[in-house]
């Protein structure tokens, strides 16, 4: 089990997190590309597993991940966008990945979440897509280390950020301050300098980047320019 520490990890990152997606990495040079994203001052490696069942594409699975694990120091988040987070998550959890993520529209109940903390045996995140509600804010941040807001439909690369998740976002930061914890806010889709400053300002402490990081030829400028968005 890794012990990865929620706190510490946001202090250290000075209470903004980016995690770029190495879905839109260069495969064919990961190796170097991963090792980039660390010298740039990125904080987090996310990992899109996609099943081709809970979401119509097929990204990477393990013999991918497992080739990576070693060639950073960097925190890694497994996104599982799979519609058996249990058997599959096991697998990524033995990796020693930091966080494991599942999705509400697979894990929707209260015993299921307890399920996959204790089976995954180690932080777990709880991602939910932009158009499933939301009732209960308190229990889920209870229950999960991390929050994942998806602002795009996940499965696709390239879409437009979706605004109307931002109340969303307001309620986990607004329910963490009210009940004095600190967790992973993070949000996954159409995240660039302009859309930064929207989730930010709602409360988001750590932002997926995909495109918007790899397609650019400085990835040390572009998270110096997410960090002046804070500022």
């Amino acid at each position: 089990m890794i012990n990865f520490d929620i706190n510490k990890f946001l202090e250290s990152c000075g209470g903004l997190a980016v995690a770029p997606s190495i879905l839109a990495a260069d495969f064919s040079n990961l190796g170097a590309e991963i090792e980039a994203t660390e010298s740039a001052g990125a904080d987090m490696i996310h990992l899109d597993i996609m099943d081709g069942h809970f979401v119509p594409n097929i990204s990477f699975g393990p013999p991918v991940v497992r080739s990576i694990v070693d060639k950073t120091n960097l925190p890694m988040d497994a996104h599982l966008m799979i519609s058996d987070p249990f058997e599959y998550g096991k697998i990524f959890a033995d990796m020693d990945i930091e966080i494991i993520t599942a999705h509400i529209e697979v894990i929707g109940r209260i015993d299921q979440w307890q399920k996959f903390r204790c089976e995954m045996n180690t932080s777990v995140g709880l991602a939910i897509n932009p158009e499933t509600e939301i009732e209960d804010y308190e229990r889920i941040i209870e229950n999960f280390d991390l929050i994942l807001i998806m602002s795009v439909h996940p499965g696709f690369a390239g879409q437009k950020f979706i605004p109307s998740v931002l109340p969303k976002i307001e309620n986990f930061a607004n329910t963490c301050e009210k009940i004095g914890v600190k967790r992973i806010i993070s949000v996954d889709g159409g995240i660039n300098l302009e859309t930064a400053k929207l989730v930010i300002d709602a409360g988001a402490n750590m932002l997926v980047m995909g495109k918007a990081f790899y397609g650019g030829k400085n990835y040390e400028e572009i998270i110096r320019k997410i960090r002046e968005v804070k500022i």
